[in-house]
């Protein structure tokens, strides 16, 4: 069988991004990544603390990480970055339920975190969800970009890169919850919650390393704006180029308009 041709990798300030033909390459390359910074923190510190996105851009990632059986998964602590407010954890397109059916049934992991969206005191779930997160350190975060640019529910209107919160009770914008009913989560915008509990910037950023996976054409502007444009509130996901430690999937349409793909 012919080698595999190289996949082009690209820096942008501190971040590396590569461009895989399809989803499903990406998912399986950004697995692979994955499960070595997993090992890496158990064989460091005999355990590790991840935190895990949700959403269409994770499937093939999580599909692919669930393959890989030499991860120690017993060692390893789970959390995840966001959860709609007024939602059941049953409700099929709760992040919990996301979370439940893609990966705790799936791997045998240590310990589950989630955030409670049915809470009747935000303020109180906030509180007790950073004090279990903050209690060790995170060894890596898998980090999605909204089409609008968002990381976990930080959208531009009010994220805030020194935001002295762990988490963070945010409205989501018309774009997030447009997002929600096009991945075909919700009927139509009327349904999707308006508020959600999030884990702020700076949180994300105190993650070890980022596994930023994304796919899928409509990404295309929030990939060019978080890589090329200003690293800026305006686009969240620029944040990544000043993380120490991210690495960026793309499939060839995420890429599309960035401009080393234009011949620029």
């Amino acid at each position: 069988m012919a080698d595999e041709p190289p996949v082009p990798t690209y820096k942008f300030d501190n971040a590396l991004a590569s461009v895989f033909p399809s989803p499903k390459a990406l998912g399986i390359a950004a697995a692979k990544a994955a499960a070595s910074e997993i090992q890496k923190a158990v064989a460091e510190r005999g355990r590790a603390r991840i935190v895990v996105a949700t959403g269409n851009s994770q499937i093939d990632l999580m599909d692919s990480l669930a393959c890989h059986k030499d991860v120690p998964w017993k060692r390893v602590e789970v959390f995840h970055l966001d959860e709609y407010l007024g939602i059941e954890p049953e409700h099929a397109a709760s992040f919990h339920h996301w979370i439940k059916s893609r990966v705790e049934s799936r791997l045998p992991v240590a310990k589950m975190n989630y955030i409670d969206g049915t809470t009747s005191d935000a303020q109180a779930e906030i509180n007790r969800y950073a004090s279990l997160l903050m209690s060790g350190p995170i060894d890596v975060a898998f980090v999605g970009f909204g089409e609008n640019g968002h990381i976990a529910f930080n959208e531009p209107e009010i994220a805030d890169f020194d935001d002295p919160a762990v988490a963070k009770v945010v409205a989501l914008d018309e774009a997030s919850r447009l997002q929600q009913v096009r991945e075909g989560h919700f009927a139509d915008i009327g349904s999707v919650p308006k508020q959600a509990i999030t884990l702020t910037c700076s949180t994300l950023f105190f993650a070890k390393s980022w596994i930023c996976s994304v796919p899928e054409l409509r990404k295309a502007e929030a990939v060019r704006d978080a890589l090329e444009g200003p690293i800026s509130t305006a686009c969240p996901a620029s944040l990544v180029r000043r993380h120490p430690s991210a690495f960026v999937f793309l499939d060839k349409d995420s890429a599309s308009l960035l401009r080393f793909r234009n011949g620029h």
